[in-house]
């Protein structure tokens, strides 16, 4: 739940407030061990994405790593291997903006991103992986990638407190961010992606990184209304219009059908379910099935 300060234009997470800090700590480490839990090929120390060398086939091998242009030419089949990064750094991109605040229910999109980025902070840090933070909205936190459980819980702290009139800035904030990532990095961006120019960054991002997008939506973006018409006013731009009768809100399904086209893995994160079974399953997939299927 949040509350507004009638004399500006920020707000604050009530439950994240009265929440005492040694109890939030506990409850993100709940969130943690689920997602942790089953999983024993950690996608958070290197999903095995850097090509290392091609290799004789060995009985047991899948046949989905076979190197066709090698066997092609040597005439034996060959398998490729991959080399894993023993600690692949992992980059949270954290969006702050404005529609993240709106809520039809007890919880936002931003709460929901919250709860989220400190499960996959804690669970990565529990594999040696360091993990950094970057906010897509106009606000500049940018924390550097490190093991440190007390900065993990620092940085989500501070983002307790938003802003109603913030706009996303993910697509710049992606090309900022690109030339100083120097080694192959898990980037997990979680956002309602609201900004057209958004799928394309993130695309040429996940050209040289391994990306996956946690897509929040609420209700009444995937439902539709039952009758009458609507006058409503988009949280970021302030662009009116007119919703009617059975049309949706929004298209739900453009965001997603753009991702599998470029191949990006992807889930949806409603904020009126649990967040993990979703999570969990998607992690747990990536090691078994090919990338963008989610």
């Amino acid at each position: 739940m949040a509350r507004r300060d009638a004399s500006s234009s920020q707000g604050f997470l009530q439950d994240f407030d009265a929440m005492e800090s040694r109890l939030f700590a506990i409850e993100l480490r709940k969130l943690a061990n689920s997602l942790s839990y089953g999983i024993d090929r950690s996608p958070f120390v290197g999903s095995g994405i850097d090509f290392a060398q091609a290799r004789p086939y060995q009985e047991g091998d899948s046949i989905r790593q076979i190197d066709w242009r090698v066997t092609a030419r040597t005439g034996r089949p060959h398998v490729k291997e991959y080399e894993a990064p023993k600690s692949m750094p992992c980059i949270l991109l954290l969006d702050t903006s404005a529609s993240m605040t709106v809520a039809s229910g007890a919880r936002s999109k931003y709460e929901t991103m919250l709860w989220a980025a400190g499960g996959l902070a804690l669970a990565c840090l529990d594999r040696g992986t360091p993990v950094g933070i970057v906010t897509v909205g106009e606000r500049a936190l940018r924390v550097q990638p490190s093991l440190s459980r007390a900065r993990v819980l620092e940085w989500i702290l501070r983002l307790r407190s938003f802003r109603y009139d913030e706009r996303t800035r993910l697509a710049a904030r992606i090309a900022e961010l690109a030339p100083s990532l120097t080694e192959t990095s898990l980037v997990i961006v979680l956002s309602d992606m609201h900004e057209p120019e958004a799928v394309a960054a993130l695309r040429r991002l996940d050209q040289r990184h391994d990306c996956v997008l946690g897509l929040l939506r609420d209700p009444l973006e995937t439902g539709r209304l039952r009758s009458g018409f609507v006058r409503a006013r988009e949280a970021e731009t302030g662009a009116e219009f007119l919703a009617w009768g059975r049309r949706a809100w929004v298209d739900p399904d453009a965001v997603p059908r753009e991702l599998r086209k470029s191949g990006i893995d992807h889930l949806v994160l409603r904020t009126d379910e649990s967040l993990e079974a979703p999570l969990r399953e998607l992690f747990r997939s990536r090691g078994r099935v090919g990338r963008g299927a989610r």
